[in-house]
């Protein structure tokens, strides 16, 4: 089963905009609830797109340099990076429903 990894300032180069599959990446923090409601369905999605999209935390607090450098100003922010690109930008604590919107919206 799929569960989403960590990635920092130092690896995301390499985890998430050389990877061969498209990659989401959940922008957050401990202290932030709403980041907190939205984990659980982060989780459940990385198991549905098993082998089609692959699931990455990154800490704002501990990586800020990446968050900076695509412009999160809110969190939580998923992004989805297909190809080393962003193509797909989520704001806030969403229903799962939207989630899974976006998410086939970037991969078709």
């Amino acid at each position: 089963m799929a569960h989403p990894f960590a990635v920092t300032d130092a690896d995301f180069d390499e985890k998430v905009l050389q990877s061969d599959m498209p990659v989401l990446v959940d922008f957050w923090a401990d202290w932030c609830m709403p980041c907190k409601m939205i984990a659980p369905i982060v989780e459940e999605l990385s198991e549905e797109y098993d082998g089609k999209l692959g699931f990455a935390k990154l800490d704002v607090d501990s990586s800020p340099g990446t968050a900076v450098t695509y412009g999160v100003r809110s969190i939580p922010t998923l992004l989805i990076f297909k190809e080393g690109q962003p193509v797909g930008q989520i704001v806030g604590a969403v229903p799962k429903g939207a989630l899974k919107k976006q998410i086939d919206s970037a991969l078709g």
